[in-house]
């Protein structure tokens, strides 16, 4: 059983997140986007980069290339799929979770460390923290901000689908700390199925401690 890392054209995450699913133990393979989806495949890692260019907009072209049915249909079969950055875009397009990632409030494109605020500790991405633990990942995207009418969000809150929220670190929620201005500072939520998740920052970046944090360890645990 091996967890299947869709490559678009012009992805450039993809090596990253089979390295860091291989650093806690799970078995990971690049599988290109054409190549259709393994029969086996045990988890799908929609992966960081700018598939198709971000032409049109960031995901909109792969959140509708063949393979994502497939993805679909695995997710309805509970198959775990995660999408990171790029692929948290992709994911959005293809309708696997609410809401849409659109340019960041700086208009500039943002490569730095988040704080992040675990919301919900009871799902297989965030199994490993506690519910208000404050972890560190990175970002780089330009189009990261989340956009979300207030009263879905408020709807995602009661159903205890926003994972991550970005703060600062002593896990307050300020204008200061959310990178992109995204609605709610948030950074991940679920789908439908809580095996289904976006998330913009990168834990893939954050596996190795000779990078300067293992926080993302955590999120990818949940594909062991």
């Amino acid at each position: 059983m091996t967890v299947a890392v869709i490559q678009f054209g012009g992805s450039n995450c993809d090596r990253d997140a089979v390295r860091a699913l291989h650093e806690v133990g799970v078995a990971a393979e690049r599988v290109w986007h054409e190549d259709g989806l393994p029969e086996d495949s045990s988890g799908i890692v929609l992966p960081g980069g700018f598939s198709y260019g971000d032409y049109l907009r960031a995901g909109a072209m792969a959140g509708r290339a063949p393979i994502v049915e497939e993805v679909r249909a695995a997710a309805r079969e509970g198959v775990p799929v995660l999408g990171v950055c790029n692929g948290a875009q992709v994911g959005c397009e293809a309708g696997l979770t609410p809401g849409a990632f659109t340019t960041n409030a700086s208009a500039r494109f943002q490569c730095e460390h988040a704080h992040l605020r675990v919301e919900n500790s009871k799902t297989p991405w965030t199994q490993a923290f506690e519910a208000g633990e404050v972890i560190s990942l990175p970002i780089a995207h330009g189009e990261g901000r989340f956009e979300i009418g207030e009263e879905r969000l408020s709807e995602l809150d009661d159903e205890g689908r926003v994972l991550f929220r970005y703060c600062d670190e002593d896990g307050n929620l300020t204008p200061a700390a959310n990178p992109n201005g995204s609605t709610g500072a948030v950074a991940g939520l679920c789908g439908e199925d809580e095996h289904v998740a976006v998330l913009m920052p990168h834990p893939e970046r954050a596996t190795l401690p000779e990078l300067g944090g293992t926080d993302g360890q955590g999120v990818l645990r949940a594909f062991a």
